[in-house]
């Protein structure tokens, strides 16, 4: 996007602005239309276009889940120590615990690279929505949804043929708006900093989502080119003085997925069907794995960090089903609805356009209820290697038809990030991946029944510890050298290879191929096509005063520095080492408020009111993780790393008066990399000392 453009839309903002209405600190918001009424109106503050291309060029996105930021011109790129923990667990060993010891590269030759890590970064955005339009225009619903498909994988595979870039289609408003996002690839990233797991996460899970916290939970990468650190020119520089109490501060990153645009049939289909199913499967799996892990302390190094992802999972999906039975909000909701409902009856163009799709999206989701449990389990799931099987025995089918054919994700432009991480030389241990496949075909069997025809066939007679244990053992997806000549040989030799996984999945691929097709007939494409009408009269009447639900694409948050009612009492909007320790000592020492060795040894050498945590009423969600705190400067004062208690039904509305964002503060990064990791040449290069 150009200047020019960031300049006309701050123009026409402004025009307005003496006529808007006070604004919570609310919105995820696409970079071509950033909040500037909003700003302008209640903190007197307009971003100018240079801004806006700063901070879209130095945000980062972690295409494994969440956000990181440029704070150096040499590429160092800090995010959180959650989000880079899946990179460290694949880095270490049983005689290497990244994860648990943390790890420091005091020279760029001591840098570890990652196994498959990708970060990407916005460098082009183009609106298409005309584009896909005209593709879709007065087709019904099935041959719109396959028309869409094929304009967007012509789209994207021209945009990477053009310019190199990964080349993504971002529906908006839901088929409201469609654009072109053109990001930039950086797969040489390289380990630099990470502290130990303990003190990433102090307070484990009881503490999760809570406030006041304690967490030093960041990671810092350096991002390589040509084998050399890549020299950057945007980029936030680190301010350790951090932000003051009601400061202004902004938060660039990657929203996952929220559903606040969405219909009250949706909403109620989530309450009733799909967060029960989560839930349940995140608590069962989390139970596999625990008993998994007590057998030795390997197999609890490995299965950690899965753990830690569910336990944070199912707390998250707890707090946003709770907000979905909560009556009061559940008739907000119907009320919203009713009243933007009522706008478009009131208009016999509107009426005619779109009023009949809420029945039909509500008759598609009651069709949706009755298929839920074969859309979820007939396809064969746990781990990473039934998926490498699936899509191998995909793979050589689909990439023989024109691109425009295909199923969904083996397009051209989808398939160089599958291969990245087909071909991963990450380690998969094979009795791990037992685990989670026995748990997965337990809870199928116990969800379909024993005469499904995807039961009979994945259990093929036997007990699903049996099969597993059979299927897991005796493959070879474990290994990359396999992976790839499997790859390279083609659809021939791929049905002669034998590997008992890679049987199974040719034996299930026609169940999938028929899951796939019905959903698409039934559902996608009735759905899609629907939602887009609907959301076509909302920009008809409001335009783009709203911003779109999250879409995992690059966003901009504001808010201010600010604690909040809690408990009968104030939460601060900050905390200290003090607070760290007294927690430390409060709970006598005992796991998960322990500290690493370094920090009790050495808490009488540094600055314990050095701020730790901070809160701001910055509206985010799930994949914010690792996102940079900014100011008016565009300097770096922290990174995201949760939300409060009462953000958790930020899924599907914000309130500022209590959700919170809780951050690292900028100033306990320093201070402990300073003070405690002997890391002071890093601290210089990233203060440009």
């Amino acid at each position: 996007m150009t200047k020019k453009i960031i300049l006309t839309i701050i123009l026409i903002c402004f025009v307005f602005f003496l006529f808007a209405p006070a604004f919570a600190d609310e919105g995820m918001w696409t970079l071509d239309n950033p909040p500037i009424t909003q700003l302008q109106s209640k903190y007197g503050f307009t971003p100018a276009a240079e801004w806006l291309e700063k901070v879209r060029l130095a945000s980062v996105r972690f295409n494994d889940g969440g956000s990181g930021s440029f704070i150096t011109s040499t590429g160092l790129v800090l995010t959180n120590h959650h989000v880079a923990v899946g990179q460290l667990q694949k880095m270490s060993s049983a005689e290497k615990d990244y994860v648990k010891d943390g790890f420091y590269a005091k020279t760029t030759s001591e840098e570890i690279k990652s196994p498959d890590l990708e970060i990407n970064v916005l460098v082009s955005m183009e609106n298409v929505t005309g584009i896909i339009n005209k593709a879709i225009k007065d087709l019904p619903a099935e041959k719109a949804l396959k028309a869409r498909q094929a304009s967007i994988a012509r789209i994207t595979k021209e945009k990477m043929d053009k310019t190199g870039l990964r080349a993504d289609v971002v529906s908006l408003y839901y088929g409201g708006e469609y654009w072109l996002y053109g990001y930039k690839k950086y797969r040489d990233v390289r380990l630099v900093f990470a502290p130990e797991k303990q003190v990433a996460f102090f307070g484990g899970d009881p503490d999760n989502f809570t406030y006041p916290r304690y967490d030093l939970d960041f990671a810092i990468f350096r991002v390589y080119e040509n084998d050399k650190p890549v020299k950057i020119e945007n980029y936030f520089k680190v301010n350790p003085q951090g932000a003051k109490d009601g400061e202004l501060i902004f938060i660039p990153g990657h929203p996952g997925s929220t559903k606040r645009l969405m219909t009250y049939a949706e909403l109620e289909f989530l309450r009733d069907f799909v967060q029960p199913y989560r839930l349940e499967k995140y608590a069962r799996t989390l139970s596999a794995l625990e008993d998994y892990s007590k057998k030795g302390t390997e197999e609890a190094r490995r299965a950690a960090t899965m753990i830690f992802s569910l336990q944070n999972a199912y707390k998250a999906y707890l707090g946003r089903q709770q907000g979905l039975l909560d009556k009061k909000l559940m008739a907000k909701f119907k009320k919203e609805e009713n009243n933007f409902k009522a706008k478009v009856a009131a208009n016999p163009e509107f009426k005619k356009e779109a009023m009949s799709s809420w029945d039909v999206i509500t008759k598609t989701v009651k069709l949706h209820e009755k298929e839920f449990n074969n859309l979820n389990f007939h396809t064969l799931q746990g781990g990473k290697l039934p998926g490498m099987g699936r899509f191998i025995t995909q793979y050589v089918v689909e990439i023989k038809k024109p691109d425009k054919d295909r199923i969904e994700g083996y397009h051209e432009s989808q398939l160089d990030e599958k291969k990245y991480y087909f071909l991963s030389p990450a380690p998969v241990y094979k009795d791990y991946e037992e685990t989670l496949l026995a748990d997965f075909l337990k809870h199928a069997l116990k969800r379909l029944g024993p005469n499904d025809k995807f039961i009979k066939i994945a259990l093929n007679g036997k007990s699903p510890d049996e099969r597993a244990k059979e299927l897991i053992q005796q493959t070879n997806l474990d290994d990359p050298k396999f992976r790839k000549a499997l790859l390279e040989g083609g659809e021939e030799f791929v049905k002669k290879c034998g590997d008992p996984l890679i049987v199974l999945s040719w034996q299930l691929d026609p169940i999938r191929r028929e899951s796939v097709k019905w959903s698409e007939d039934n559902l996608e494409s009735v759905m899609t096509l629907n939602s887009e009408k609907i959301n076509k009269i909302r920009f008809k009447i409001y335009g783009k005063s709203a911003y779109p639900d999250a879409t995992f694409t690059l966003r901009l948050a504001y808010g201010k520095v600010a604690g909040y009612p809690m408990n009968g009492t104030l939460a601060p909007h900050k905390t200290t080492f003090y607070g760290l320790y007294d927690r430390y000592y409060s709970f006598d020492k005992r796991y998960p408020w322990s500290l690493p060795e370094r920090y009790i040894q050495a808490k009488d050498k540094f600055d314990l009111s050095a701020p730790v945590d901070f809160v701001s009423t910055a509206d985010i969600i799930g994949g914010n993780s690792g996102s940079p705190v900014i100011n008016k400067d565009a300097e770096f004062v922290g990174v995201v790393f949760d939300g409060n208690i009462e953000s958790l039904v930020g899924d599907f509305i914000y309130d500022d008066t209590a959700n919170r964002a809780v951050s690292v503060h900028s100033g306990g990064i320093i201070e402990v990399l300073n003070k405690l990791y002997g890391a002071e040449d890093l601290v210089k290069e990233i203060l440009n000392k």
